[in-house]
């Protein structure tokens, strides 16, 4: 399968420098790969190995941490999770979501790896869940143990967090609903307490490192911070103002190292990672995974019966399913993305995706938050463009 066209590639570059100058967008690098082609585009003062707060593309990373352990027989994906998670033994379930916290029943079976990697295990958010404080006393209570937007510096110690999570009741019966977030960072918990070592350092040691993964962790130290723009986001009235300067909350190790959402990284990096996935669990004759593994981990696993009542929004599943810490196209809808194509975006405003079937990888990473779960008008046009460059 071919490259790209040279004639076209030039729009990208061109998209990129005009959201920075419109003032939709910061720092910016694109990366788009195909065929053992790689263009690498910046706009905005960021170059190829400028830091990114990558928030959710953290999910993909756990969920692969997860496999490993599986594949060595240390965790198995349909047993129970009490034995190193002991806060989620015996749960007791809401009977009505916006109801109060003590009227409960109990939970119809236990929680099983399978449950978190697939976001089914009953704790998380979605939609009908959101309001305003007071009305939904459940999300007040998960909000107050990790907010909305990552905040490493916000959050309890792992033992801690555990602890206060395992006083909730589940909004949801295991297996019924797809419920977003929790379940990655309960991930990076459970795979601490079943190697004996931190969950960053299980992560480098099996992950980053073999993949040569230098610049991406749980934080930035002295010597890189200079690569780390500052995290914009916008107030109420729309202008851009600074969410996280560079010396903040990334600039030292966390309490809490988030598998749903606490990693930095960068493109080249994060190109690695997406590459051992495209090829079957190897990159550059190191292998992370065995191939029935990410076949495992890059195909849809909703029931349709889940997919109906799920989601952030209504119609978040029509064309989409979900994977194993990654959303799963299931049928085309837009000029992009073939059904099949698996990857997940950072809501501090980053995006990857690979598209097996047109052996392409589209990796998009600003520091500008993003306002609406599907992102913004930005992350659109990128694969849009990217695609008007393939050269069949």
């Amino acid at each position: 399968m071919g490259g790209f066209s040279k004639s076209r590639l030039g729009r990208v570059a061109d998209l990129l420098a005009g959201s920075v100058e419109r003032g939709e967008t910061a720092e910016v690098v694109a990366l788009l790969s195909r065929g053992g082609e790689t263009h690498l585009e910046t706009a905005g003062g960021a170059e190829p190995d400028t830091i990114f707060r990558i928030a959710s593309m953290s999910k993909p990373v756990a969920a692969v941490a997860a496999l490993i352990l599986v594949e060595e027989c240390a965790l198995r994906l349909d047993d129970p999770v009490d034995e190193f998670l002991p806060e989620l033994a015996s749960r007791r379930v809401l009977t009505r979501v916006d109801g109060p916290l003590d009227d409960t029943v109990p939970a119809e079976r236990p929680i099983t790896l399978r449950d978190l990697l697939t976001f089914q295990l009953g704790i998380g958010f979605g939609q009908g869940m959101f309001g305003p404080p007071g009305s939904v006393p459940f999300m007040d209570a998960l909000s107050a143990l990790r907010g909305g937007m990552p905040q490493p510096a916000a959050v309890a110690e792992p033992d801690e967090w555990m602890r206060r999570l395992g006083e909730l009741p589940l909004a949801y019966q295991p297996g019924t609903r797809w419920l977003y977030n929790t379940g990655s960072d309960i991930l990076g918990v459970l795979i601490a307490r079943v190697t004996g070592q931190p969950f960053g350092d299980f992560l480098h040691e099996r992950i980053f490192e073999p993949l040569g993964m230098t610049d991406t962790g749980f934080w930035v130290p002295p010597d890189a911070i200079s690569r780390l723009p500052p995290q914009y986001t916008r107030d109420d009235s729309g202008a851009m103002v600074v969410y996280d300067p560079p010396d903040g909350q990334w600039a030292a190790p966390p309490a809490f190292p988030s598998g749903a959402g606490g990693l930095v990284s960068t493109a080249p990096d994060y190109f690695a990672f997406a590459s051992m996935l495209m090829r079957g669990g190897s990159h550059r004759g190191v292998r992370i995974l065995s191939r029935p593994s990410v076949t495992l981990m890059t195909s849809d696993q909703l029931p349709a019966s889940v997919k109906a009542v799920s989601g952030l929004a209504p119609g978040d599943f029509d064309a989409m399913g979900w994977g194993y810490g990654v959303s799963v196209v299931t049928r085309r809808t837009q000029v992009y993305h073939c059904a099949g194509t698996y990857g997940w975006t950072g809501g501090l405003g980053t995006s990857w995706a690979n598209d097996p079937a047109e052996n392409l990888t589209l990796i998009l990473l600003t520091q500008h938050a993003f306002t609406s779960h599907l992102g913004p008008v930005l992350l659109g046009d990128f694969s849009t463009t990217a695609y008007q460059a393939l050269d069949d």
